[in-house]
């Protein structure tokens, strides 16, 4: 008999929206901006790819503690995430989801600043496409990562939700230096 994993979900309301954080038995495995209803499709799919044999259950208390530590980051009081993760890719993709980790709050890199840093200063465009696969935006800070000339490019959840972020991050950054 096939064993199926329970995929726990939790809705949250944020100052980009609402979101909707996914969790394995592991540690968070996926956050989509959204509600459930807009996202479970797109949930569906990624799973299916990843050949995930899954359950949908929504457990608002069991993710508490997560919706708990992304609030504190939208409010300014937390500047690193202690969520354990469940992430499924390449291992190119991890590598380069590794290296977004280590962006300060606050701060930015471009995509070719990440591409040198693990070693493949010519994978450029994969470092986009690995950041764009990104399932855990926010707690993996891909929203960091901007274009070699300054330009905000590329978000999947939109241009507008990332200057929000980097905006909410550099306001902070500049009270906690002045501190």
């Amino acid at each position: 008999m096939e064993k199926r994993l329970f995929i726990y979900y939790t809705e949250m309301d944020t100052p980009i929206g609402p979101i909707t954080v996914f969790s394995s038995e592991v540690g968070v495995c996926k956050i989509e901006f959204g509600t459930i209803e807009n996202v479970a499709a797109s949930m569906e799919a990624w799973l299916k790819k990843q050949h995930i044999k899954y359950e949908l259950v929504q457990n608002d208390a069991l993710l508490e503690p997560i919706k708990q530590q992304l609030n504190e980051y939208f409010t300014g009081q937390r500047y690193e995430f202690s969520i354990p993760l469940d992430l499924h890719g390449t291992p190119f993709q991890k590598k380069v989801w590794e290296s977004l980790q280590s962006i300060n709050y606050g701060d930015t890199c471009s995509y070719k600043d990440i591409a040198k840093k693990i070693g493949a200063p010519k994978a450029v465009r994969a470092i986009g496409s690995a950041n764009n696969k990104n399932p855990v935006p926010l707690i993996i800070p891909c929203h960091r990562v901007i274009g070699s000339n300054g330009a905000l490019v590329g978000y999947g959840g939109g241009i507008d939700k990332k200057e929000f972020l980097l905006h909410l991050e550099r306001e902070k950054n500049v009270n906690i230096a002045s501190s």
